[in-house]
């Protein structure tokens, strides 16, 4: 089935990754896939809260799915996870977050997962199987 040919799942995802290869492949999997029509990109999480901050009000902007790398300089996705906690409540309910990231640290996975905010914990690389299970 052609790209255009399948309605997409969600209207607006944001990547958070420092890893430039990353965002281009995991980009074109959630378009080809038809999981998100668009695909909004940034390369740190402070870029990501700033972004999310700036749309607070406009939920035709922001994200419904945001996918989180963990392992990134500056600020990681745990600090991330830290500042997102003091966002809107508005911000909080409407987007969903998934962390996608290469740790396979058992505290790592059990950090995330347990965190309120975080729904899903997935492995890179991100692969159409995972996107198909994505359901909320």
């Amino acid at each position: 089935m052609k790209q255009t040919d399948k309605p997409f799942k969600f209207q607006r995802v944001l990547l958070i990754d420092d890893n430039d290869i990353d965002n281009f492949i995991n980009e074109r999997m959630i378009t080809t896939n038809s999981f998100s029509q668009q695909v909004v990109v940034k390369n740190s999480a402070e870029g990501a809260l700033q972004f999310l901050r700036d749309n607070a009000s406009n939920t035709a902007v922001l994200p419904q799915v945001i996918f989180l790398d963990l392992n990134m300089p500056v600020m990681d996705g745990f600090g991330f996870l830290a500042e997102y906690e003091q966002l809107p409540e508005s911000i909080r309910s409407f987007c969903k977050v998934i962390v996608l990231s290469s740790s396979i640290s058992p505290e790592d996975i059990n950090r995330a997962s347990t965190n309120p905010y975080v729904v899903k914990y997935v492995n890179k690389p991100l692969n159409e199987k995972y996107l198909d299970a994505i359901n909320f």
